[in-house]
């Protein structure tokens, strides 16, 4: 457990200290009370519609040795005395956050490998860390903690003796990725891919590569970088990188080649390096994760026979294409998100599923995609009427788009079904599905297609617990 005392804090974040002891300390960090445990310090985050300081009695009551708040009343300091706990004072908590993690990491020995990309981040970060834990003390980040809080929780769970932490990093906006390097300072960096996403603050695509591209930017000479050859912004923004360049490919230009890819057996299977290896993940983009973490294995200074054999033990993220058996129908849960990218290689991942009586795709809106939003959707629907896929449901205003796209390429009208939201996709699906199909569920997050999973997946438990 990481001790920070209270003189520390001061140090690294310029805080002052209005109550307790310099020489106190707090073991851990939260942002969170619901989360904390006691003898850790708890930082007040402030935002549009949340204030942390209101939650600071709270953290006192289940047991916080240290408070950090941008005002403290004098309730909160008696509070504070009479429990023997330290109060801190910032004007921004959310800065000090980052500061204290800046500090932290100087602490540290492990090697940083920093994870950007436009799609498939967590996977990636998920399997590297199942890859790297039977080798190395290693760190990951938990779900998806990729902004300028959930990295500094990341570095906060890293101590003294850990080898290796995995850190990912997502943004929104020009400037982000650079301020989560500067928190993180990574050693060794993967970017995954460059898509069009997060358009409406990134504002193209050229502006998405300017962004993720700088995760290469700050990665020492002496550390590495893995890049996706068959991605064509890599091109782009390899220039930016001083570092070692590992590449992987699907399509044989890369240092890691996969090749002869089958989906078979609820699997995928494919040649790389003389080897035949079997994963349980679904899809090419998995198979381009998996080579990314590889890589990332490789400038970490591991063998890959040293690795391998965590293939065998890999699990898909949450909502990122977890497999359901409900029943007679198999389910693809991809519901945690979507973009352009991501959403097309799930497209490519069901037309490759063959065995089943129909493949059904579930599609709802893709968001953040600002002006490109309509040309983007219709494209997509471009695209399942090449793919083969036996029936498709689209939901929210703007699959009208997907709709008229893949109308347009030939997609039959009798196999088309457009849904104004979730709510009435969670009335109707029942009637679009059938014993035999596979239905692939995909959308961004705040279209809620997760709930249609949940019915679905409750269902079938309520039906084997009668």
């Amino acid at each position: 457990m990481n001790q920070f005392r209270n003189h520390e804090i001061v140090q690294a974040t310029g805080a002052e200290l209005s109550l307790g002891s310099p020489g106190a300390s707090a073991c851990g960090v939260s942002t969170d009370t619901r989360a904390l445990r006691a003898g850790e310090l708890f930082l007040a985050l402030c935002g549009p519609n949340h204030d942390g300081n209101r939650f600071a009695g709270d953290a006192l009551a289940r047991g916080a040795t240290a408070v950090l708040v941008a005002d403290a009343s004098a309730e909160l300091l008696a509070n504070a005395a009479a429990r023997g706990a330290a109060v801190l004072r910032h004007p921004n908590p959310r800065g000090a956050l980052a500061d204290l993690a800046r500090w932290h990491r100087s602490r540290l020995r492990a090697q940083v490998v920093g994870i950007t990309g436009s799609c498939g981040k967590t996977t990636t970060k998920t399997i590297l860390q199942e890859l790297l834990a039977s080798r190395l003390r290693s760190v990951a980040s938990p779900h998806s903690f990729n902004n300028d809080i959930g990295v500094p929780h990341t570095l906060f769970l890293a101590d003294e003796r850990t080898e290796s932490l995995v850190v990912e990093m997502g943004t929104n906006g020009p400037g982000e990725i650079a301020q989560l390097c500067s928190i993180a300072r990574p050693t060794g960096g993967i970017l995954t891919n460059v898509g069009a996403s997060h358009l409406a603050g990134l504002c193209s695509v050229e502006g998405v590569a300017s962004e993720k591209g700088k995760l290469l930017s700050a990665l020492p000479a002496e550390g590495f970088c893995v890049l996706n050859a068959d991605c064509r912004w890599t091109a782009r923004v390899r220039p930016r990188c001083s570092a070692r360049v590992i590449t992987f490919s699907l399509e044989g230009r890369g240092d890691l080649n996969a090749s002869d890819v089958v989906f078979e057996g609820g699997a995928t299977t494919f040649r790389l390096e003389g080897r035949r290896l079997t994963s349980p993940l679904l899809g090419l983009h998995n198979v381009q994760n998996l080579l990314a973490a590889l890589g990332a294995c490789r400038g970490l200074g591991l063998e890959l026979e040293d690795v391998l054999p965590a293939v065998n033990r890999l699990k898909p993220a949450q909502r990122r294409t977890e497999r359901h058996e409900l029943g007679g129908l198999t389910l693809i849960d991809d519901s945690y998100n979507a973009n352009p990218e991501s959403a097309g290689a799930s497209v490519r991942m069901l037309a490759g599923m063959f065995g089943y009586r129909r493949r059904v795709l579930v599609l709802g809106d893709m968001l953040e995609l600002g002006e490109f939003a309509g040309e983007l959707h219709k494209r997509l629907g471009e695209l399942v009427a090449q793919s083969g896929i036996d029936v498709l449901v689209l939901v929210g205003p703007l699959s009208r788009a997907t709709a008229a796209g893949a109308l347009e390429a030939g997609f039959p009208h009798a196999a088309l079904h457009h849904l104004e939201d979730t709510d009435e996709a969670l009335r109707r699906i029942g009637g679009l599905v059938g014993e035999g199909d596979v239905m692939l569920v995909k959308g961004s997050r705040r279209t809620g297609l997760d709930r249609l999973v949940t019915q679905l997946v409750g269902r079938e438990r309520e039906a084997v617990c009668r």
